[in-house]
């Protein structure tokens, strides 16, 4: 049986020495060791950003596709191969801003996948510019009056797209973070997870004193209940999305594998794939 050590590489991270980053990818190889999975059961979809070096890092197959886009890339690996864990990566950017609209349909559709969002509320990788999780007032090189947008607020955003499964982690809490990873590989259909995992190079206000002081934790909650959507949704208003642990998952909805007719048991990526020449003629006449 594999540990987390098989699932590294001698790829060396070139993140900023500090960043949250480096716990995201230890928590992903030791939960992929803790479910039980194989290098080669494993697959490792990342973005754009210093988030997307990710899928390099881990011993696995991995693909880094390009901004935003790391999710129909996920769907796809997985659909075609049904067999494989598939995880997707990136960053608030990647996957709040020029990425939002495959994060909203990917909630929707359910896909059998787990989606981490690397949470550093800044541009990291262009050197510092406001993101979509940036707090209004949020002063960078491209706002540097301060932001006039509101941050958007993912948590609520996925609950309110009818998400099956919805956590929150801190990067230092990596025995809660690699547990919520291990759920989230576990549950059937779509799981994301945001992490905060703090740029320690230029967000000098979100700093992981910053986050010390004002997460809760939802264990410490009492009578907090995750398969409560509604409970999920007010606890997320009454704290500013400033949670960690498991915030919702829905048990009953079935995955998009699931609801579609024909998907076939074995998967494409093991299918044989040879035509015969006489299907390969009829094939060619429709074109003639």
């Amino acid at each position: 049986m594999a540990t987390f050590k098989d699932f590294r590489n001698n790829v060396k991270p070139n993140w900023c020495p500090g960043c949250g980053d480096f716990s995201v990818q230890a928590a992903i190889q030791r939960a992929a060791a803790n479910v039980g999975l194989e290098p080669e059961n494993l697959a490792v979809i990342s973005g754009i950003g210093c988030s997307g070096r990710i899928s390099g890092y881990i011993n696995s197959y991995g693909f880094h596709g390009i901004h935003g886009r790391c999710l129909p890339i996920a769907q796809g690996v997985k659909m075609a191969n049904r067999d494989l864990t598939v995880i997707a990566s990136g960053g608030d950017g990647d996957g709040f801003a020029i990425g939002m609209g495959h994060t909203i349909h990917a909630i929707r559709r359910n896909v059998n996948l787990t989606y981490i969002v690397m949470d550093n509320q800044i541009y990291g990788l262009t050197k510092g510019q406001t993101s979509p999780r940036s707090a209004s007032g949020f002063k960078t090189k491209s706002t540097p009056a301060g932001s006039i947008e509101s941050a958007i607020s993912p948590m609520e955003m996925a609950l309110t797209a009818g998400a099956t499964f919805v956590a929150q982690s801190f990067s230092t809490d990596l025995k809660d973070l690699t547990a919520l990873i291990e759920a989230g590989i576990q549950h059937d259909g779509f799981s994301l997870i945001n992490v905060y995992s703090p740029c320690v190079t230029y967000n000098k206000i979100n700093t992981y004193e910053w986050f010390k002081e004002n997460l809760t934790k939802l264990a410490t909650i009492e009578e907090y209940d995750p398969s409560n959507r509604e409970l999920a949704m007010q606890t997320l208003m009454k704290h500013d999305g400033l949670v960690t642990g498991l915030i919702y998952q829905n048990t009953e909805q079935k995955s998009y594998q699931e609801h579609l007719n024909g998907y076939a048991e074995t998967p494409l990526a093991h299918a044989d794939l040879q035509l015969d020449q006489e299907h390969f003629d009829k094939l060619a006449a429709e074109f003639m």
